[in-house]
């Protein structure tokens, strides 16, 4: 749904700057909690699924392991908005962030972009200028699409990163600096090994640590999530004289759609619904795109909700809805060693209705864990 405050028993936590949503009465909603970390300047990182629970708690161990970080994911899965939560929790928070699209300047400008130059080094150099590596010292400097990143840029930022130093560009002594770089790609990374467009010695000294970003269609029970956010966080502008729900039925082909632009296509899109208040052009273009996926057919004229349900779409996405809470249980469960009482609160349920959704989901748990006293608590 689409309304300026949003239903769902969502409730925040100031202390802990985490949205915390409920269980709903609706028995194949989410249960547990969704963490919505803010990082400033609009940005934020929301973790509800399995695989960015886990990538929350990697940057908390790794935060203050001041080694280098590879974050590895599609385009628009949200890599950048990792970097800035591992630079939020590290000891150079205080200090300053710098982000480097190494895809956005050809070899010869990325240079002097990040090492800086001397007055008189090249036509145009009228005065000193520092490098992106100099403004990040002592903070964090992303060096974002590094798999875009020149042979020749590679070799010279692989010299930086073994000892820290590094010339401007004209200069005669060297400089150095202490910078943590984080990397990031959406680049295959072994084929670009196995092409040797990216250099083996430059990915080993990069990978101390590998976080790999899920797309968003290998975690759609984060999707009504992150609409809500980009409702709430969207400009007043869009919000004058609205009216616009998100129904089920578009719901339901948001879940569905595959969604290859990652979390920028899927903001793109809410946006455009909020602006063009137009619901219905909004199902039809979802529901083509996801017929024309599976290779069926589409006519032209709006599919009535009856025969979108004769179709199969509310069937399919019932059964991923029971499939993202059965798995969401089951971690909680895991992680507290299958004592129900604390994985209820973990989720945020009731006890009596976790013994439920645990026999409705026919759950179980692993012999080891059985075995461990209390676990059937």
């Amino acid at each position: 749904m689409l309304d300026r405050v949003c239903d769902g028993g969502a409730e925040f936590n100031v202390e802990s700057s985490a949205r915390i949503f409920e269980e709903s009465k609706d028995p194949a909603a989410l249960p547990g909690k969704a963490i919505v970390e803010e990082l400033g300047d609009g940005r934020y990182f929301l973790a509800a699924s399995a695989g960015m629970l886990k990538i929350h708690r990697q940057v908390h161990l790794l935060a203050d392991v001041d080694a280098p970080v590879l974050i590895l994911g599609e385009s628009g899965t949200g890599k950048e908005v990792i970097a800035h939560l591992i630079h939020k929790h590290s000891r150079r928070a205080h200090h300053h962030f710098v982000n480097v699209n190494c895809a956005a300047l050809p070899a010869d400008l990325l240079e002097s972009e990040l090492f800086g130059y001397h007055q008189g080094a090249f036509t145009g150099a009228i005065k000193d200028k520092p490098g992106k590596f100099e403004l990040a010292n002592r903070g964090t400097l992303l060096l974002d699409e590094i798999g875009e990143m020149s042979a020749q840029m590679q070799a010279k930022l692989l010299h930086v990163l073994q000892d820290g130093q590094f010339n401007r560009l004209g200069a005669r002594e060297s400089s150095k600096v202490d910078v943590r770089v984080l990397a990031a790609t959406n680049v295959e990374i072994e084929s670009a090994l196995v092409g040797k467009t990216f250099r083996e010695d430059l990915y080993y000294r990069l990978n101390v640590f590998t976080i790999n970003v899920p797309p968003l269609r290998e975690r759609r029970e984060e999707i009504p999530y992150l609409v809500e956010e980009i409702i709430r966080r969207s400009p007043d502008e869009l919000w004058s004289g609205s009216d616009i729900k998100f129904s089920s039925r578009l719901m339901d082909a948001v879940l569905l759609y595959s969604w290859r632009g990652n979390v920028r296509e899927l903001r793109n899109f809410v946006t455009r619904t909020m602006t063009m208040r137009d619901t219905g052009t909004a199902i039809e273009e979802l529901e083509k795109k996801i017929a024309a996926g599976q290779g069926i057919e589409h006519e032209d004229q709006e599919v009535e909700p009856v025969a979108a349900e004769k179709s199969g779409m509310r069937s399919v996405v019932r059964e991923l809805k029971d499939r993202a809470e059965a798995q969401m249980i089951k971690d909680a469960l895991d992680a507290n060693g299958w004592n129900r009482r604390h994985a209820a609160r973990s989720l945020n349920i009731s006890y009596r209705g976790l013994l439920y959704k645990i026999q409705q989901h026919r759950l179980s748990p692993r012999a080891a864990t059985m075995a461990r006293p209390g676990a059937g608590m």
